[in-house]
């Protein structure tokens, strides 16, 4: 029996260097003709694997077959694989004339997907896969069916990004699930799809989907380096490659974007962009991903856009609320309080009379109790979590208040904020500004608005110097281009959105063919 040592890596199929030293020692050992020495191998790498199922058929040569129990479709395995083999075989003649790998793929087996292995290795990562091994006496070579028959999820409305308007479908922790969703959409050869496995022990399947001749090479590229240089155990959900593939891993704002909708990743998509989808996740994570990405809505492009661009301005107001609220009030009441109306100040003077604690203090105290309030919420059983969180926040705020140990209109702009914060489209972006709320208070406690003047300077500049797979975050307001702007600020009818973003393919960047703005007929005007 010939001893190779082993060569390939996952990263093999980004045809990207391999460093060895991470690689397992182990030789990988050739199937032999004789059964029983690939069958006592088989077990061995099988040893405690109670959910392995051996199935020894007894004809003229000897079959052995492997599968994972749970993993396979039995119903399925016994009516197209056994069945024929033992009862159909025989009595076409195949019990006198011995079974060979030609005949069971051409003649016996009815499965779509089939092919012949060399290895052990390969065996045992198709019989992992959920596909069944059938080793023949006599042949040094495997067949590997697909008979997957696991218990999937259906096809569901997303929790984390419903809208009023649009399809209701979502991903799954199925990838061909997903993939499928993608193809439904997209029915064109031009839409590629890669396959890459990572996890030198989950050895997870990971496909990087992509549309030839509207892609960025530069981002593809870029995409294709960054997943080729993971090495790691286990790949469990797309976070495990999402802190390895971003550009500044110490930035508060995500850099890549998640999504389980199928439209929003279609999108992408025509947009030149990036997706990478990973198995038993429903979460997709799309490259390269812009500040002005996070602020938009699925709606956004489903509703007409004199609504949608209205919808905006008002999400933006709610996005600075968010962020800077909080701290130009410590601001104003601590060290400015001149900037504040002489009625409306005498009202905050009159509420934190006996109020045991500073204004900084106050505030800094309610944005975490609130912060605890929304985690509790969200760790809580779905059928507690809400009224949990908003039983507390009434009762704690309103004790609070009635004890004097903070004042009223602190908890009105804590209750403000956190309403604010929910109108943020992305929950990770939101997430970017939940934690910088706290160092602008700090910096608003300590300095006052030139305190938050400098901490808005530093995060311009951080965000200017940001890039996501070499593409600027704040593009394109960086290099502002009329048509760019077309889906920042406002979001302008589609027929005036004739070209795709600037980050996209240079040779095709035109997605709509212009002068389809809708007139009536010369012929109509009169009637």
């Amino acid at each position: 029996m010939r001893i190779k040592r082993r060569r390939q890596s996952v990263r093999d199929n980004l045809a990207n260097p391999i460093d060895t030293a991470y690689l397992p020692s182990e030789p990988i050992a050739e199937l032999s003709s004789e059964l029983s020495a690939n069958d006592k191998m088989l077990r061995e790498a099988f040893q405690g694997c109670s959910d392995i199922v051996f199935r020894p058929i007894h004809t003229s040569p000897k079959l052995l077959l492997i599968y994972t129990d749970g993993l396979v479709d039995t119903k399925t395995l016994e009516k197209v694989v056994l069945k024929p083999i033992l009862h159909e075989g025989h009595s076409s003649g195949s019990n006198s004339i011995p079974i060979t790998r030609d005949i069971i793929q051409e003649q016996l087996v009815a499965v779509s997907q089939i092919q012949t292995v060399p290895t052990i290795d390969d065996v045992i990562d198709g019989i992992l896969k959920a596909n069944i091994g059938l080793l023949i006496d006599g042949e040094n070579k495997a067949i590997i069916a697909e008979l997957k028959g696991f218990e999937r999820r259906a096809v569901e409305e997303p929790a984390a990004e419903v809208s009023v308007r649009g399809p209701r479908d979502g991903f799954t922790e199925t990838l061909r699930i997903n993939t499928s969703l993608i193809r439904r959409r997209i029915r064109s050869p031009r839409l590629k799809m890669e396959s890459v496995t990572l996890g030198r022990v989950s050895q997870t399947d990971i496909a990087i989907v992509y549309i030839e001749g509207i892609v960025s090479r530069t981002v593809l590229d870029e995409v294709r380096n960054r997943i080729g240089r993971i090495q790691m155990d286990g790949v469990l959900e797309s976070g495990f490659i999402e802190e390895f593939i971003e550009d500044a891993p110490w930035s508060p704002f995500p850099q890549i974007q998640n999504t389980e909708r199928p439209d929003v990743v279609c999108a992408s998509l025509l947009e030149g962009k990036v997706a990478i989808i990973i198995d038993n996740t429903p979460f997709v994570m799309i490259a390269p991903m812009t500040f002005w990405t996070g602020l938009q809505a699925v709606e956004d492009y489903y509703e007409r856009s004199i609504y949608t661009t209205f919808i905006r301005f008002v999400r933006y107001s709610l996005f600075n609320i968010a962020l800077m609220l909080p701290s130009l009030y410590v601001a104003l009441s601590t060290f400015h309080q001149q900037l504040i109306p002489t009625n409306l100040l005498i009202s905050i003077a009159n509420s934190r009379e006996g109020v045991p604690f500073p204004t900084f203090v106050e505030a800094l105290l309610m944005e975490f109790m609130f912060e605890g309030l929304r985690e509790a919420g969200i760790r809580m059983p779905k059928a507690v979590g809400s009224a949990v969180s908003i039983v507390g926040a009434l009762v704690i705020g309103q004790s609070a208040v009635q004890a004097g140990i903070v004042s009223a209109p602190v908890v009105i702009v804590v209750a403000m904020t956190g309403i604010a914060s929910f109108a943020i489209p992305r929950y990770n972006f939101g997430t970017a500004y939940r934690l910088l709320r706290f160092p602008m208070l700090i910096l608003a406690g300590m300095f006052g608005l030139y305190g938050i003047v400098s901490g808005i300077f530093l995060m311009i500049i951080h965000l200017n110097g940001l890039r996501s797979f070499g593409v600027p975050y704040m593009s394109p307001v960086v290099s502002p281009v009329p048509h760019n702007l077309k889906d920042i600020f406002v979001r302008a009818p589609r027929w005036m959105m004739t070209k795709r973003p600037p980050f996209s393919s240079t040779t095709n960047v035109r997605r709509i063919p212009e002068g389809q703005q809708p007139s009536p007929k010369k012929g109509e005007e009169g009637q």
